[in-house]
């Protein structure tokens, strides 16, 4: 059966307040189930531990979302050993089939998608657009994979020569272990674990411990659309306990992961280490953050500047990889910027997620205290234009958007990763400068610039040195094979997710030949 070409899912428009009112009904739906207990999925079976994890609505500190395992190492070890069982057969069956599991998960979450949404309402403190935006792109990664799996099942052009007839295709390597992030916890959790399967491979799948429900949705999903039992295990666990463990562990063929530099560098190094029995050089695909600047030029459009920049600092309280913690202002147009800056940053709404305020809370406690220190510094960094403080009235992790200016471009508040709602002003001499200040972090994933010269956008296109730049527009917001999304230098391995490179990581590729008279 052939499928349409693909196209990203468009998002629901909550200024609608019919649409709004249906969100907010499945909230309702779904806060009536808070507190319930969900299992493992190991080897298709529902597994209880005895310790248990709790997940916590950030933006009410009294509500418990559900409870959930808190596995052990020999838990890890039994969800491995499934994968590898599943393996032996996953592996001969036809991508198309395989695709079709993706085709019908990505239906299933279409017909659940507001009730995934509230969830994640819920669960991440994200408001309503926010949360629409990462189920349809967990829909887009389960179709695109889908249709990437078809591709690369098909013939590989070679060149002939007489008396050979050879082919060249591709197979899978083997069961890996899934580790994502809970600042994306349905797109990227759905994304990192359904490209290595429908390449025929199998997992074993750990969420973060601060958005479990949504690993659980998903893995629920799979299985109600008939996933093979094992292909998919699902456990939910402290990395502590569970991440070197698998990381280190022979049988462990390949790891992908999504969070913070220093993670992910322990998560390379250690894997890199041949273990005793392991027959192979792990695979490590690492997505790790950044320390992203928009530039803004002295000939730039400043009002579709200060409404990018606030959109980028702030969108989901800076909870992104992806997000602008860094904006570089031309000194001939840095008080007006400034000021525009600070007005429309004082505006937005602080509140519970569940009311689809713009400013929500930040996901954890761990979050908000690293957070409330680096506000520290930067008190001693910068000048404080808005915020700075906790908000203590409302019972979350909840953080005032916050804007330093007068940041030298050398200062921690400019060069570590804080994942929050704090913004760095620097100013520049020229545009030369401001290249310099926004190449001059050992990150680079994403970087915007505004300006209305062409030929400062092409300087900016070859010199800028970011995986994903956007030119007078946002730098967040990237779509499955809209924006190949992945970063340079200490934002990770530029795995490029949602591209036509992916699936490549999950497989290797195999060279037949045969002599033909």
């Amino acid at each position: 059966m052939s499928r349409p070409p693909y196209k990203p899912e468009e998002y629901l428009n909550f200024q609608d307040p019919a649409i709004a009112a249906q969100q907010k009904a499945a909230l309702d739906k779904v806060r009536a189930q808070f507190g319930k207990e969900y299992p493992n999925i190991i080897d298709g079976k529902e597994v209880v531990t005895a310790q248990k994890l709790a997940s916590i609505n950030p933006s009410n500190l009294s509500e418990t979302i559900g409870t959930f395992q808190l596995s052990t190492q020999s838990d890890a070890e039994a969800a491995l050993n499934a994968a590898w069982k599943a393996f032996e057969s996953w592996k001969n069956v036809p991508p198309a089939e395989r695709a079709e599991y993706l085709f019908k998960a990505a239906d299933v979450i279409r017909k659940r998608r507001l009730e995934i949404n509230a969830w994640m309402i819920s669960e991440a403190g994200k408001n309503y657009l926010e949360a629409d935006a990462d189920t349809c792109e967990a829909i887009d990664f389960l179709e695109f994979y889908g249709r990437e799996a078809l591709r690369y099942a098909q013939p590989q052009p070679l060149t002939k020569i007489d008396g050979e007839d050879n082919s060249y295709f591709y197979v899978p390597l083997g069961a890996g272990f899934v580790v994502t992030p809970w600042n994306f916890p349905f797109a990227i959790l759905a994304g990192t674990a359904v490209a290595p399967i429908v390449a025929g491979n199998t997992v074993v799948l750990k969420p973060a411990v601060e958005t479990p429900m949504m690993g659980w949705l998903f893995a629920d999903i799979m299985r109600e659309v008939g996933l093979p039992a094992g292909v998919l295990n699902f456990l939910s666990a402290d990395p502590l306990e569970v991440g070197d463990f698998l990381v280190d562990h022979p049988k462990t063929r390949f790891v992908t992961f999504t969070g913070s530099m220093g993670i992910g560098l322990r998560i390379n190094e250690r894997a890199a280490k041949t273990q005793p029995g392991q027959l192979w050089i792990k695979r490590v695909i690492a997505e790790m953050g950044g320390k992203d600047a928009t530039i803004v030029a002295d000939d730039a459009d400043i009002d579709s500047a200060v409404k990018g920049t606030v959109a980028a600092a702030f969108g989901f309280q800076g909870q992104k990889c992806s997000a602008c913690s860094r904006v570089i202002v031309d000194e001939k147009i840095h008080a007006e910027f400034v000021e525009k800056l600070v007005a429309a940053t004082k505006a937005l709404k602080i509140g519970d997620a569940k009311d689809d305020a713009i400013a929500g809370p930040v996901s954890s406690l761990k979050s908000e205290k690293k957070i409330l220190e680096y506000l520290e510094i930067g008190k001693s960094e910068g000048k404080l234009l808005t915020g700075g403080k906790k908000v203590d009235e409302l019972n979350g992790y909840y953080i005032e958007p916050t804007i330093f200016d007068d940041v030298a471009p050398t200062a921690r508040i400019a060069q570590e990763e804080i994942f929050g709602p704090v913004l760095a002003v620097i100013k520049a001499k020229n545009f030369d400068h401001a290249l310099e200040i926004a190449n001059g972090t050992k990150f680079g994933l994403t970087g915007a610039l505004y300006s209305k010269s062409e030929e400062r956008l092409e300087r900016a296109r070859n010199e800028f040195f970011v995986g994903n730049l956007y030119l007078n527009r946002k730098c967040t917001g990237a779509l499955v094979d809209v924006h190949p999304f992945g970063g340079f230098n200490m934002s990770g391995t530029d795995s490029k997710a949602g591209s036509r490179d992916y699936l490549l990581l999950f497989m290797q590729g195999k060279s037949v030949t045969k002599k033909v008279s």
